[in-house]
């Protein structure tokens, strides 16, 4: 049986996808690629140029109008790989409190989705590639072979990206953390679903290493029925 080309992980912010895409996509010599960087860095840019958040129609143009590169890390700083918005190196510019509490205002207008959802297939239908989102087993590759819909609870989540931004040196408070994680859940509702055919894993207490270990176990065995529960 021809092994997953194309393997897709989605879940809410916080929930550890990103760190398992990416040691997932290492492991097997895969493209590692978070598509929610895209979001990111367009927010960053409608930051940058003060676009007016609410405004549908200037957000659809900036997105029409904005080059976004996702590239393989061209520096040894930890990075996973490094983002290009309009040729600026945004990497890390995009990871900030600031970016996170816009990033859906952007998502959730659909004329932008389309426009990110498009560049997205584009990328995935090269194949060898883990896309890391939201909606990427229902939406963006509906009929990838693999998909892991990876959940946490809102706490542990919390408590994950505030040790993540401390070790950039950013001062956090958790409770303002979990208040904006708790805002972009409710604004990413009607995407935060998991496909009928993903297989549902809960990260909480669990380290990276061990839901790997699981994900891989599903790539080798590659069966096509609906799987859901996962017990780690």
């Amino acid at each position: 049986m021809q092994r997953p080309w194309i393997i897709t992980i989605d879940g809410p912010a916080g929930s550890g996808k990103s760190t398992l895409g990416e040691l997932l996509a290492r492991h097997l010599g895969y493209l590692y690629f978070d598509t929610g960087v895209m979001y990111r860095a367009l927010a960053w840019v409608a930051l940058e140029r003060a676009v007016d958040l609410q405004s549908a129609e200037m957000l659809i143009d900036l997105a029409h109008q904005t080059v976004i590169e996702v590239q393989s890390p061209h520096q040894d700083d930890g990075r996973p790989y490094t983002v290009y918005a309009d040729q600026h190196d945004v990497t890390w510019a995009i990871r900030t409190p600031a970016v996170d509490r816009t990033v859906s205002l952007v998502a959730r207008v659909a004329g932008v989705r389309r426009e990110m959802v498009r560049q997205q297939q584009v990328i995935g239908r090269r194949g060898q590639v883990v896309m890391v989102g939201r909606d990427i087993g229902t939406i963006v590759m509906p009929d990838a072979p693999l998909k892991i819909y990876l959940e946490a609870s809102l706490d542990e989540r919390a408590r994950r990206r505030v040790k993540e931004q401390q070790e950039r040196g950013l001062a956090v408070d958790i409770a303002q953390v979990r208040a904006d994680l708790a805002r972009r859940d409710a604004l990413d509702d009607h995407v935060l679903v998991a496909a009928p055919d993903a297989v549902v894993l809960s990260s909480d207490g669990v380290a990276p290493a061990d839901v790997l270990t699981r994900v891989l176990a599903l790539f080798a065995d590659n069966t096509p029925e609906p799987r859901r529960g996962y017990g780690l």
